[in-house]
């Protein structure tokens, strides 16, 4: 790794981009990165106005599956733990502090013995329901394919094991969908993706070909290292420069081009696609999973009748859902960095380790 965050590797790398951007016309060149972990990464490493500097104008993307998930599934979290008795509510951290108009998981009162609780993998949520058999525990999962199928294997081992105390209540989503949505819309000028590495690790090459094929958009898979970054944008370059739209794998150090079959198994026997609701971009077809009808009974929506009508809600002001579709950058949020501080954030887009303006706050922001 000492190598992808060598000073001199990322300077030779800079300048070549330097010497291929200058033989471009239609500058800046606009890529998104999908990814939230490229997103902080970029930020971290001070890449983005270096970049700019080059004729490259960093877009962020909707690869922050906390900032995705509308407010009406942490609403019904906040409901579900404080209006009804002895369950323990696990989920992520980050998932605890996202504001909505009833509040957050962190500020709810839970019911008298109930709780909520968080864990780190979503197996600590299957030991939960072991550990603790005369309480109901509910998984708030969230995730892309990254996590999905570690989600979907703790429903499987519960259904083996006959825990009857334990259920998902799922906010799981797959990247491609609102990619389409992104580009079809036409709202935002974009002439290169970054494609995630951590989901191009379980889903493989393929399922981003239709963006090359239909729209004419070039996409580069890479990892989260400096060097790996800029490689992957020099390729994405060459592509542009020669009038190409391909997928390239820059990551294959970690991804293969057909993913990873197991997990890809697991999720095709456990779930089900639906239509989704994503914060920033509406319903998107197809775009999110559900657990199949022989595993209803560990779907908490149904086993606590819960009611989640999902709608482009946000706290005044909050402008998350145009950062996440690349259409602003966190900096034109009135929001940002006054009233909205990773202290006392307005939306989820302050609130995540993945989302936008908190690495622009944590990097960019001079305050």
């Amino acid at each position: 790794m000492n190598e992808l965050r060598n000073r001199q590797v990322i300077s030779s790398l800079l300048e070549i981009i330097a010497h291929k951007t200058a033989t471009l016309s239609n500058l800046p060149i606009r890529i998104m990165e999908v990814c939230g972990t490229h997103t902080m990464s970029i930020h971290r490493h001070g890449l983005r106005p270096l970049l700019e500097e080059r004729g490259i104008e960093m877009l962020s993307g909707p690869g922050c599956p906390v900032c995705i998930t509308p407010d009406a599934y942490h609403e019904a979290a906040i409901k579900l733990v404080s209006t009804n008795s002895n369950i323990i509510l696990a989920t992520f951290g980050d998932m605890t502090r996202v504001p909505t108009r009833v509040g957050s998981l962190q500020t709810a009162i839970p019911a008298a013995g109930s709780q909520v609780k968080i864990v780190y993998s979503p197996i600590e949520s299957l030991n939960l329901a072991k550990a603790h058999p005369e309480q109901e525990v509910v998984f708030f999962g969230v995730g892309f394919e990254t996590t999905i199928p570690s989600i979907a294997l703790c429903v499987k081992k519960a259904k083996e094991e006959r825990l009857s105390n334990y259920s998902l209540l799922s906010a799981l989503w797959i990247i491609p969908p609102p990619l389409r949505a992104i580009v079809s819309s036409q709202d935002t000028k974009i002439d290169a993706f970054l494609y995630p590495g951590h989901v191009s690790a379980i889903i493989g090459e393929a399922p981003y070909q239709f963006l090359a094929d239909e729209f004419n958009i070039p996409g580069a898979i890479t990892g989260f290292e400096p060097a790996d970054i800029l490689l992957a944008i020099s390729s994405l370059l060459d592509l542009i420069k020669k009038g190409r739209a391909e997928v390239i794998n820059e990551y294959r150090r970690v991804v293969a081009p057909q993913g990873n079959p197991q997990a890809l198994q697991i999720m095709a026997e456990m779930l089900v696609e639906k239509d989704a609701f994503w914060r920033g971009l509406g319903y998107i077809p197809q775009s999110g999973l559900k657990l199949k009808d022989n595993y209803q009974e560990y779907d908490a929506e149904i086993k606590f009748s819960l009611e989640i009508s999902p709608e482009e809600t946000h706290l005044p002001g909050c402008r998350c859902g145009e950062v996440l579709r690349g259409k602003i950058s966190p900096s034109s949020c009135p929001l940002f960095g006054q009233a909205c501080t990773p202290a006392s954030p307005q939306g989820p887009c302050m609130v995540s380790f993945e989302g936008a303006c908190l690495a622009f706050y944590k990097y960019d922001y001079q305050n």
